[in-house]
């Protein structure tokens, strides 16, 4: 979900790891040539929904290892839960809906949350949780924790996987 640290936490392991990182609404910018606010603005909520499954099916389709942060409504199609699970270890950064709702507030593309952000949370956790359970690698609870022991344990949990590169002495990173 929006605020739950992807874009903070896919940095973070992009620069540790040496990957890339793909940003999905970068993809959406650079397939369609317009950005998701003004997705949303010009053709409303099913073209943008659309727009941000095809910029993930694009990323899942660029050369590995990289690291995708993926809009948090692309679960909810089935097309993209299956390209999901079959070209990914997805992990699942969770969070409460006030966490998120705090974290997520204000950003410009985020119309949504210009009211009561955290019912929306709520409501659409819902409704979503499930579909992100069904596609997660692992889930990893982001609430009162600081992006680098987030990352600490994804990279620990990625050098455990099979056909994953094993990670060596990899420096933790201190601070917040």
């Amino acid at each position: 979900m929006m605020g739950s640290g992807k874009s903070t936490i896919g940095r973070l392991l992009a620069t540790r790891m040496g990957w890339p990182y793909l940003d999905n609404d970068v993809l959406l910018e650079r397939m369609r040539g317009r950005t998701a606010r003004e997705t949303l603005a010009s053709a409303g909520v099913e073209a943008l929904r659309e727009d941000e499954a095809g910029a993930l099916i694009l990323g899942l389709d660029e050369p590995a290892p990289c690291f995708i942060g993926a809009a948090a409504g692309t679960v909810l199609d089935s097309r993209v839960r299956s390209a999901m699970t079959t070209k990914a270890l997805v992990v699942w950064l969770d969070a409460g809906p006030r966490t998120l709702a705090r974290r997520a507030r204000g950003a410009a593309h985020r119309p949504w949350l210009d009211g009561d952000a955290e019912g929306w949370m709520r409501t659409t956790l819902i409704e979503r949780a499930p579909l992100y359970k069904s596609v997660a690698s692992l889930i990893v609870n982001t609430q009162r924790r600081r992006p680098a022991s987030i990352a600490d344990q994804i990279i620990d949990w990625l050098g455990d996987q099979p056909g994953c590169m094993r990670l060596v002495d990899v420096e933790r990173i201190t601070g917040p």
